[in-house]
C-alpha cells in the first residue's frame, strides 16, 4: 500500500487519514489551542528564517525573490534532509499531513517547500482544500 503526503491548513480538523501531523510554520497558529492541534511534530526549523519572513510580511522584498531565498535556505539548511527523511520514514506505514496556517499557501514558503519536497525527494503530494475555501 502507498501511503500519501498531504497538505493542509491546521485549523481544519484532524482526521484519521491525516496520519502523521507535522506544523511547518515557526510561529503558533493564532487561537489554536495544542489539543486541537493534534501535532505529531512540530518542525519549525524548516520554515524560513525571521529576518526573510519578517522581510516579505514587511513588504521589503515580493514573493519572487522571497521564493528564491526561501528554497536558498532549504539548500543551506542542515536540518532540511532530515524533515525529508522524517517524512519518507513515516510514508511508510501511513500518511503524513504538512500543517500550515496561512489562508493562501501559494503565495508563502508553502508552495516553495512543497515544490522543494516534490524535487528533490521525488514525493508527490495533494493539498486537502480548506472548508472556507
Amino acid at each position: 500500500m502507498m501511503f500519501t503526503l498531504f497538505w493542509k491548513r491546521v485549523y481544519e480538523p484532524a482526521t484519521v487519514e491525516d496520519g502523521y501531523r507535522i506544523l511547518i510554520d515557526r510561529l503558533w497558529p493564532r487561537g489554536l489551542t495544542k489539543g486541537k492541534a493534534k501535532l505529531d511534530h512540530w518542525s519549525k526549523p524548516i520554515s524560513p528564517s525571521t529576518p526573510l519572513r519578517q522581510a516579505y510580511h514587511q513588504g521589503l522584498i515580493d514573493y519572487d525573490v522571497f521564493a528564491l531565498k526561501y528554497e536558498q535556505e532549504l539548500k543551506d539548511n542542515p536540518y532540511t534532509m532530515e524533515f525529508i527523511s522524517l517524512i519518507r520514514d513515516h510514508l511508510i506505514s501511513r500518511n503524513v499531513t504538512l500543517l500550515y496556517s496561512n489562508k493562501e499557501p501559494e503565495f508563502t514558503h508553502v508552495s516553495v517547500l512543497r515544490a522543494y519536497i516534490e524535487k528533490i525527494a521525488g514525493i508527490k503530494s495533494f493539498y486537502i482544500k480548506s472548508k472556507e475555501s
